[in-house]
């Protein structure tokens, strides 16, 4: 078993944002000369608190346990310490020295696109190892000697079973998103992964929060780790907005569409693949450059469809939770989830697509009535405290709050279109009607009947 063992030594503490070591620049860590000029050369001069508590600690090659939100920097903060210290050593075929594990294929693309200049600049071969790509591929670069890879948990067991992958050369281990691949129910491939990885290696676990099953795993693999935990307030961001907008649920996707419209791009949020797809289909009928993404895509479409996002060729992307992690986008300054989370974590990892490092953002929740209790209950757990509005499509406030405007196709009546009244409809039929609401329009037709039996 490669679980570390308990220390015996002090622990070395948490370090928290007021005493987090800040440094005026990357100089100050020691990193080597070419990392520092690749930081330089793309604009990144100032370490983030993040990476201010825990690259000492990293580089030193001690375990730590980093707390953070997603978009504060934390990429960094264990990819540079990661790269320096396996630069200037070669990997054996098909045995990498450098392990980041993350939930997603989306997060796994992301880091290596983070750390890609700064490998190249230590001349470090770094391979990215995920399902829904071609596994040959993925085998090729591992025989030619990758010295770090970043993986999904699911791809990386299947290399590791087919003998095309051995880890017993890994001297460094990062778990990126622990939490959320805790969740997608990694636990135990992430846990047979780590009792193959040498026990005396280093390991560096970041995660925005520390559930039972985080907590697991650093009792279990990591040795007397430095604790570094900067952000306090879960959703305590200075510069994201968090509203809720109460709408009927008749006008929800009207209200919806509208936002979709504005000028600008838009993240939204829904809950299944095929509302996703209706709702996509939707606004696109109505003139929004609109794309879906969610795990039912292959990775190709996924990858097209996220680089149309960030390159402005498509103003809205319309996602389940696959793109809660992993995507960062520029200038992304609105989240909209028309369908309300399931609970805070959800909230957190969306909201984060937005006001990420510094940048300012707005959260926008559509709810109805029925939805209040919930969603107050889940703000309140995420530690935010939302602006709450009543809207209703082609308002003024709604305007004001999200920059909505009239899509530029409406659906004419005389299109041979039905107006879209909403996910799960048919169109040209009404929604069906409940029973509630068929009692009360019962009642008020008896009512309207025995005023004219009176009136007779």
């Amino acid at each position: 078993m490669n679980a570390k063992p308990p220390a015996s030594g002090p622990s070395r503490g948490e370090t928290s944002p007021e005493t987090a070591p800040r440094a005026a620049s990357f100089d100050a860590f020691g990193l080597p000369p070419a990392v520092v000029e690749t930081l330089t050369g793309l604009g990144v001069t100032e370490p983030f608190p993040i990476q201010a508590a825990t690259l000492p600690d990293a580089l030193a090659g001690r375990d730590v346990l980093g707390r953070a939100r997603t978009g504060s920097g934390k990429t960094l903060a264990f990819g540079l310490a990661l790269l320096v210290r396996t630069a200037g050593r070669r990997a054996e075929a098909k045995r990498p020295l450098a392990l980041v594990l993350v939930p997603t294929r989306e997060l796994a693309q992301q880091v290596s696109d983070d750390l890609m200049p700064y490998a190249r600049a230590l001349n470090v071969r770094l391979a990215t190892v995920v399902g829904g790509l071609s596994i040959n591929r993925q085998v090729a670069e591992l025989r030619g000697g990758a010295d770090v890879v970043v993986a999904t948990p699911g791809r990386l067991t299947d290399l590791v079973s087919r003998r095309d992958c051995h880890l017993n050369q890994v001297r460094i281990t990062v778990l990126d998103e622990a939490d959320q691949m805790c969740d997608l129910g990694f636990l135990p491939q992430v846990s047979d992964i780590l009792e193959q990885v040498p026990a005396d290696g280093q390991r560096l676990l970041f995660s925005a929060t520390l559930d039972r099953q985080v907590e697991e795993l650093v009792r279990t693999y990591l040795n007397d780790p430095v604790h570094a935990s900067v952000d306090p307030g879960a959703g305590s961001v200075s510069t994201m907005e968090h509203h809720v907008l109460v709408v009927h649920p008749a006008d929800k996707y009207a209200t919806a569409t509208e936002i979709a419209a504005r000028d600008g791009r838009v993240l939204m949020f829904l809950d299944t693949k095929a509302a996703v797809d209706q709702f996509t289909r939707h606004l696109r009928a109505s003139g929004v450059r609109a794309g879906a993404l969610h795990s039912g895509k292959s990775q190709p479409q996924r990858t097209h469809t996220l680089a149309q996002f960030a390159e402005g060729a498509l103003a809205v992307l319309v996602a389940t939770n696959v793109a809660a992690r992993g995507i960062h986008i520029d200038a992304l300054d609105l989240v909209v989830n028309v369908d309300p989370p399931a609970d805070a974590k959800d909230y957190l990892h969306r909201g984060g697509r937005t006001a990420r490092a510094g940048q300012s953002g707005t959260v926008v929740t559509l709810v109805t009535s029925a939805q209040r209790r919930d969603v107050n209950r889940m703000t309140s757990e995420a530690g935010v405290r939302p602006t709450v509005t009543p809207v209703r499509s082609g308002e003024a406030k709604l305007t004001a709050l999200t920059g909505a405007k009239r899509p530029p196709n409406d659906t004419k009546a005389d299109s041979g279109n039905a107006p879209f009244r909403g996910l799960g409809t048919r169109p040209g039929r009404p929604a069906k009607e409940t029973r509630k609401s068929a009692d009360a329009r019962k009642a008020a037709e008896a009512r309207a009947a025995a005023r004219v039996r009176r009136g007779r």
